[in-house]
């Protein structure tokens, strides 16, 4: 794990409270991050020595996500919520390899990421960063820059990985979906990942993981079950073979290795909106 150079904090971040971007940025072996954020995945590991684990297929779900809809559709817009810090192989970099004229952009309130996010892509005219709020649809699709920069009567790639387990129960994450959903165009795709409570033998441990997260500095983190999860697709077809743990969503080979029970614990799935 890399260890960050902790330093004195731009004025901007606040090194009192976990940041769920820098959170994640720890568990994929970032140096983005504080003392508070390392403690929230230090203290899951204390009941989930894997947990990074979440993080990586998290990561792994959403490069596949992005290369199917890249290779298989004719979707050239992607709207990425909750983009979190940039890392190796970011949405625009994964789609802009196979459509050049592929256009993607990001959306995230963190401080953190809002400062990183525009310096990277400052020259990149097919990406762009908004400073939305997730929760709200009206005001991400609402956004001037995002209506100048993305065609909303064309369908669009919409992700939300790794996002909506950060949603309190009274979010009411099912009805931001279907506000989502009803805006997107005919055609759209929407690709979710989201800690998951198999309601099996690892639930016991979906639910440890729960508590340590909801009570750590960073105050989320809720695994939600199969049903839960597909009602964030509401009236979306699913693709094939619908919402399953994330490495068991199109692997990129035959699994020859034991996978961690962690990673029964983490669930993606993509569905298109055929009709409006």
């Amino acid at each position: 794990m890399a260890q960050p150079t902790e330093g004195r904090a731009p004025a901007y971040i606040d090194t009192t409270k976990a940041s769920i971007a820098r959170v994640y940025d720890y568990a994929l072996g970032g140096k983005d991050n504080y003392e508070v954020d390392r403690e929230t995945i230090e203290r899951v590991r204390k009941v989930a020595p894997e947990v990074n684990q979440l993080a990586v297929d998290n990561r792994a779900f959403l490069i596949r996500a992005a290369r199917f809809i890249a290779t298989q559709t004719s979707i050239t817009q992607y709207l990425d919520c909750g983009s979190g810090l940039p890392t190796a192989e970011n949405t625009h970099q994964i789609v802009q390899r196979l459509q050049p004229e592929a256009r993607v952009a990001y959306v995230d309130n963190d401080p953190t990421v809002i400062a990183h996010g525009r310096a990277l892509l400052e020259d990149d005219d097919q990406t762009m960063f908004s400073p939305a709020d997730i929760r709200d649809p009206a005001a991400v699709l609402g956004d001037p820059a995002i209506q100048e920069f993305l065609d909303l009567e064309q369908p669009i790639a919409l992700f939300q990985i790794g996002t909506i387990h950060h949603f309190a129960d009274a979010d009411d994450p099912r009805r931001i979906m279907a506000e989502f959903v009803e805006r997107l165009p005919v055609g759209s795709f929407v690709a979710v990942a989201h800690f998951f409570d198999p309601e099996n033998a690892d639930t016991e441990l979906a639910r440890r993981m729960e508590q340590v997260f909801v009570h750590s500095p960073m105050g989320s983190g809720r695994f939600r079950t199969r049903a839960e999860l597909e009602g964030l697709f509401p009236g979306l077809d699913m693709i094939e073979p619908g919402v399953v743990p994330c490495f068991q969503w199109w692997p990129d080979g035959p699994q020859i290795s034991q996978e961690d029970p962690v990673q029964r614990c983490i669930a993606g799935g993509v569905g298109v909106k055929r009709e409006g």
